[in-house]
């Protein structure tokens, strides 16, 4: 399996950047797909995550009224907007799948066994 994220880059405060991932390799469409962060020094926080219904979806204190998490279980692809982008969102952004289905919409990062390479987002 593998997950591959794109759409990182350099914004201003204040402006938006929309990441993609795409989950190859699996069998099925995973039941869990999450976003972390993660910035040097510092432990894997969960952003946002969502069920494979798509219809439910949890985030993180931090960025809930500003980013928005959503999927293509055709395509097996996860998408999350962020707008209204602050400094304090600057980190490496993973995608990651295979939670069990006991832990959907888990924000930890323990539970998921599969994680992409990540792509940066610098807010400056």
């Amino acid at each position: 399996v593998q997950l591959v994220e794109s759409g990182g880059g350099s914004v201003q405060p204040g402006g938006s950047l929309r990441l993609s991932c795409v989950a190859t390799g699996y069998p099925y469409s995973p039941h869990t797909m999450a976003w972390f962060r993660q910035t040097p020094g510092k432990e894997r926080e969960g952003v946002a995550s969502t069920h494979i219904g798509g219809d439910t979806s949890r985030y993180a204190d931090s960025v809930k009224g500003r980013f928005t998490i959503s999927r293509d279980t055709a395509t097996n692809t996860l998408t999350l907007q962020m707008t209204g982008l602050e400094p304090e969102d600057t980190a490496m952004y993973y995608c990651a799948a295979g939670a069990p289905p006991y832990m959907s919409h888990s924000l930890l990062a323990y539970v998921y066994k599969d994680w992409g390479l990540g792509t940066q987002v610098t807010v400056s």
